[in-house]
């Protein structure tokens, strides 16, 4: 196996198989959104707080955001950023900074100031788009201020409201932390809107980016892994294909942020797709969660894992009316086989797992929505997607038949690099009988009639003694426990066998148990190599921005003393 160096060239050698072409004709972004709203103009897109937002008013106000970016002089090959929660705004910047020609990056809302302007630095924004709130409007002042950063738009967060609703936070908020500064380079988005339409131009949905979406990818350093508009719209059409209710009501409750790939992909394409409507949130917020199931009556509920534990951790659950929900979906992190039998037996909904990365524009497989569904799979890979399992101690070659082996992914989903980043790109395929294919870093078996279960994360695995111990098989016997609620295993030094297995736990409301308690009942219970030298008892773990629990912040946390 030859793994080449990702540059220009790359791109010619990157031949999609003709059944892809067959099956998910290239298409823009821009081109779905417009079929869609030729299809569905009049009905709702967007539900917030009580207030609709249509499909032909939402294409109108991404026109009308494309005609004044160009206006300003920004057009193909620049960058416009989205400092955005889930708010109505995000949509049409997203679809008509693609129309002008733009590739859209995607910032967390939960970013610091040096965070937000080392990744504004590195993908080369310049204009930022973000909304008066207390927690953005000051970080991306300051990020417009010392960077190289050209322009920022502001959204009022009031006027996406119900009358009475932006009247009431007009009057509650602290005007003196969200008052917008109005200058050249400071605009509110309702002056960016230009009137007309935007200058016509051509996309090429196999090569023109359309999205920049950073990721730790393996190595913790954040890197822009580069989606081009086929990529996303495949992977839309793809998840479209797998549902057995398309074409039915399709209202989906959006909860996940749409920064993060998992939302953009199994939230926001895939419903201007199928032509249904988002039910959003502007972040997770139980309450909010609960009321806008009751008021919207969602058919759909896509999250993490913690989302769905947090609701069950709350009384309130219980009076909720969950009859209109058909499924939920788990993903973002892998779905721990008792909280999936907890959510199921309280609500009577059905939890899927589902798998993806950043760098194959958000979802690989899924088990099914009706039928044999497997829990700790991630079920089967969606239409025209491939999977093999390489050797983890020589990727050079495949697995042995019926071993573990890390997977490798090609499809019409998966990325075309990594932005400035030839070389991080480079290791991330591999190239096997003149095909490229992600390597994932997570280990897998394959199952029968192609489910796969992901094992570990090559990286995670811990070396005991010569002997390697999966941290999450570790894991998976202690969230066995009646009392545990979450779980990590992390390495710890150790002079004679060079690392312990130590394990982190948080206790379900009511339960209690202790440390030594759970070291015996776990040491039982797993192979002499996975025996851990502690179990420690937190109230408390690290988590991700998007609510998954950090096994990278745990173990910085542990070895530096501070936690």
């Amino acid at each position: 196996m030859n793994v080449s160096k990702l540059s220009e060239p790359w791109r010619s050698h990157y031949a999609h198989p003709v059944a892809w072409d067959q099956q998910f004709a290239p298409l823009s972004l821009p081109a779905m959104f417009a079929s869609a709203t030729r299809d569905h103009g009049s009905a709702p897109l967007v539900e917030f707080y009580g207030r609709t937002y249509n499909y032909a008013a939402l294409y109108a106000e991404a026109r009308a955001f494309a005609a004044g970016l160009q206006a300003r002089g920004i057009g193909k090959g620049d960058r416009v950023g989205l400092y955005l929660p889930n708010v109505p705004t995000y949509v049409p910047a997203y679809f008509g900074a693609m129309m002008a020609g733009a590739t859209v990056v995607n910032f967390s809302p939960l970013y610091t100031v040096n965070e937000l302007e080392a990744q504004v630095a590195d993908s080369g924004t310049r204009l930022l788009v973000t909304v008066d709130l207390a927690k953005l409007l000051p970080t991306a002042l300051t990020v417009l201020r010392g960077s190289a950063l050209e322009t920022l738009v502001v959204a009022r967060f009031a006027s996406l409201l119900p009358r009475w609703k932006g009247l009431a936070f007009r009057l509650l908020s602290r005007k003196d932390l969200t008052a917008v500064p109005l200058a050249a380079d400071v605009v509110t988005w309702d002056q960016l809107l230009a009137p007309g339409e935007p200058a016509p131009l051509e996309i090429d949905p196999l090569h023109d980016l359309a999205l920049l979406q950073y990721t730790g990818g393996t190595t913790g350093t954040p890197k822009g892994a580069m989606l081009t508009h086929q990529n996303l719209t495949a992977n839309a059409r793809q998840i479209d294909a797998v549902d057995p209710h398309a074409g039915d009501r399709d209202v989906i409750l959006g909860a996940l942020p749409l920064f993060h790939v998992f939302a953009n992909s199994a939230v926001l394409n895939r419903t201007v797709q199928g032509g249904g409507c988002i039910a959003m949130v502007p972040r997770f917020d139980i309450g909010q969660v609960l009321a806008t199931i009751a008021r919207t009556r969602p058919t759909s509920f896509p999250g993490v894992p913690t989302m769905f534990q947090a609701l069950l951790d709350d009384p309130r659950l219980k009076a909720t009316d969950l009859s209109s929900l058909r499924v939920c979906i788990a993903g973002g992190a892998p779905l721990p086989p008792p909280l999936k039998q907890r959510w199921q037996a309280m609500t009577g909904v059905r939890l899927v797992e589902g798998y993806g990365l950043t760098e194959t524009s958000g979802v690989v497989s899924t088990n099914p929505y009706e039928g044999d569904d497997r829990a700790g799979s991630i079920g089967q890979p969606l239409p025209a997607t491939r999977l093999r399992l390489l050797d983890r101690e020589d990727p050079t070659r495949d697995a042995p038949k019926g071993e573990p082996g890390e997977l490798a992914v090609t499809g019409p989903q998966i990325m075309q690099g990594y932005w400035q980043r030839p070389e991080a790109a480079a290791t991330a395929f591999a190239e096997i009988d003149g095909e490229l294919w992600l390597r994932t870093g997570d280990v897998a078996v394959l199952e029968e009639d192609g489910y796969v279960r992901i094992v570990d994360r090559l990286k995670d695995m811990i070396a005991v003694g010569g002997f390697k111990v999966f941290p999450s098989q570790v894991e998976a016997v202690l969230l066995q426990h009646p009392a545990v609620k979450e779980a990590l295993v992390i390495g710890m030094p150790d002079n004679y066998l060079g690392e312990m297995p130590r394990a982190f736990v948080t206790l379900l409301d009511g339960e209690q148990a202790d440390g030594a308690e759970l070291k015996v009942w776990l040491n039982d219970r797993v192979g002499k190599h996975e025996r851990v030298d502690a179990v420690v008892v937190r109230d408390s773990m690290p988590k991700t921005m998007i609510g998954k629990l950090d096994r990278r912040a745990l173990k910085e946390e542990v070895l530096t003393g501070a936690g």
